[in-house]
């Protein structure tokens, strides 16, 4: 118990995850001197690593994650042997991210699923079949559509039906809220729909048939392709297209690992401290698959700057850009004359006190030593 007390006593001076560190390696016969020695000399290492007053940060990290960012490959990478499970990676994501993009180009998820579920392949196949959009027409195998007769016949492929689990009244229940002004009448495969209406009106058949196809009849809204695949010692699942509302009321899944690539879904459903973590997972994810090294704080910077203001904005012009005071820093970016002309209706004030604006007018920058200012006493 020694160890507690002399480890509390440092609580407030370092962070829990270094005190943890140190915890976890002291072997438990250590002496109290010897425990003193070790803190006392993290603490002076962690003091000196500290970023001093006036350091230039925002460049710095601009730097660090541009520079390696140049090393960077463009082309977008596939899972080996599975065309449709592409996956933007390389330049292309990171510029995705960083301009907080709507819609991005390959949303996808990664399920992880309870003990209970992920070692059995089988049952990780049936979640999987469960949460894959299936539409209407995926099941089927032929249209024919008779124009005398006034009928749309569909033909539904048999061993793709029993797959799915379901049967034909099913699938008739499932259409038949999109099929008014239609008799419809069933055998064991097809689907028949019979006109009421009068003999012109044959456009509603090819209405009705386009309709239909697109009903979906299982599955998550959103989610396109599904790949059971084994990671370590457990089985997860893939998913090309996202839907992370649907997938965390499953009770399969195991909602502290599940995650989606879609930073803005996240948000909604998370908060901005999940998307904050978002951005920097993602990020680093990227970095790390291009196999060069930044440290994780200067992407932990950028995530801040996005997330400050409770809602994710982008590193743009509308983005972050558009937050900051100074006029002058605004029309360094893009569109000077537009800020500039804006500025000058709104009679709004520069204060200078940040690095940009000064540069412009040529006066020393409050960084490093620009930052103390000189006071003296005239006689």
């Amino acid at each position: 118990m020694k160890h507690e007390d002399l480890l509390k006593k440092y609580e407030d001076q370092l962070p829990p995850l270094v005190l943890d560190q140190i915890k976890k390696e002291i072997p438990a016969t250590i002496s109290k001197e010897k425990i003193q020695d070790i803190l006392e000399t993290t603490l002076t290492l962690y003091n000196n690593t500290k970023v001093d007053a006036g350091e230039c940060v925002g460049l710095v990290s601009a730097e660090s994650i541009g520079e390696p960012g140049t090393q960077m490959t463009l082309n977008t990478f596939h899972f080996a042997g599975v065309a449709e499970m592409n996956v933007t990676t390389g330049l292309p994501r990171i510029i995705e991210i960083f301009d907080a993009r709507k819609t991005i180009k390959t949303p996808n998820m990664e399920i992880f699923l309870t003990s209970k579920y992920n070692q059995d392949i089988e049952k990780v196949r049936q979640f999987a079949t469960r949460i894959k959009e299936t539409i209407f027409g995926d099941l089927v195998e032929e249209y024919t559509l008779n124009i005398f007769e006034q009928k749309l016949k569909v033909k539904l492929n048999k061993i793709l039906v029993e797959d799915f689990g379901f049967t034909i009244k099913d699938l008739v229940q499932k259409i038949k809220t999109k099929t008014k002004g239609f008799t419809i009448e069933t055998n064991e495969d097809e689907i028949i729909f019979i006109q009421k209406g009068k003999a012109e009106e044959i456009k509603e058949l090819y209405n009705l048939k386009e309709k239909i196809r697109t009903v979906k009849v299982k599955g998550l809204k959103g989610i396109d392709q599904v790949l059971p695949v084994k990671r370590g010692d457990e089985y997860m699942v893939l998913t090309s297209g996202t839907n992370l509302k649907g997938i965390l009321e499953f009770e399969e899944v195991d909602k502290t690992r599940t995650f989606g690539n879609d930073i803005y879904e996240i948000r909604t459903i998370l908060g901005v401290e999940a998307a904050r973590q978002a951005i920097i997972n993602e990020v680093y994810r990227v970095i790390e698959s291009q196999g060069l090294n930044i440290n994780i704080r200067h992407i932990m910077l950028v995530a801040d700057i996005m997330c400050a203001t409770g809602g994710i904005k982008g590193i743009t012009r509308y983005g972050v850009v558009s937050e900051k005071a100074s006029v002058l820093a605004r029309a360094s970016f893009e569109t000077p004359i537009r800020h500039l002309i804006n500025a000058a209706l709104e009679g709004e004030v520069d204060y200078l006190n940040s690095v940009v604006e000064n540069v412009m007018i040529n006066q020393p920058v409050p960084l490093g030593t620009g930052l103390p200012g000189l006071v003296t006493k005239m006689k």
